[in-house]
């Protein structure tokens, strides 16, 4: 699902609100990570004392656009549609959000709901690799036979560290035109693809 844009969304709305200029392009540079850190960061940043009201007026925003505005990364349809592979999910949201997300832009029956791997499930989030890990042993999953997709270097840093192939993809909105792929590269991806297109293709030669 596209919701790193409306996370992002969500920042330059809130901060514009106090007379600081924020693009939603910025926010690249923060991707992947938790909401709590990056508000940490751009805290001392922008010095902004009060980091709960911060998180929970940036939450409050982020979670109404995620219900109202939320979309399927483009393709994302016709390649789940023609792949016969066993799908996973780990992700530094919660679980219930997630379920959330995949009803709210119609893939949830791609998905069962015991294959899913989240922040409140693991208390680590990526680039520590549990998510990904927890998937791994509970599945018990080849490694060889494994390929992680992932949309940030974060992700590709905790994909690369089980020892899993990760392909990077840079389909998301919150992939604008000056955001080089080559931070998913320098993070470990065995290559990048910018749609999920070229993503079904990449993944039947493999």
């Amino acid at each position: 699902v596209d919701s790193e844009i409306l996370v992002a969304k969500a920042m330059e709305k809130y901060l514009a609100g106090r007379k600081i200029k924020f693009e939603k392009k910025e926010f690249s540079k923060y991707a992947g990570k938790k909401t709590i850190q990056v508000i940490s960061e751009l805290s001392s940043l922008f010095n902004i004392s009060d980091k709960e009201s911060f998180f929970n007026d940036i939450m409050s925003l982020a979670n109404d656009l995620y219900s109202n505005e939320l979309e399927v990364v483009f393709g994302v349809n016709h390649f789940l549609e023609n792949t016969n592979h066993n799908r996973f999910i780990g992700s530094n949201s919660g679980k219930e959000r997630i379920i959330k997300g995949l009803k709210k832009v119609g893939i949830d029956s791609y998905f069962n709901e015991d294959s899913i791997s989240s922040f409140d499930l693991v208390g680590k989030s990526k680039p520590e690799p549990d998510v990904f890990q927890r998937l791994m042993d509970s599945a018990t999953l080849d490694k060889k036979e494994t390929i992680i997709i992932e949309d940030s270097a974060i992700g590709t840093q905790a994909g690369v560290a089980t020892d899993v192939k990760v392909i990077g993809l840079t389909a998301g909105k919150h992939w604008h035109k000056d955001r080089s792929d080559q931070e998913l590269l320098d993070a470990g991806a065995y290559e990048v693809v910018k749609n999920y297109k070229d993503m079904l293709l990449l993944i039947n030669k493999l």
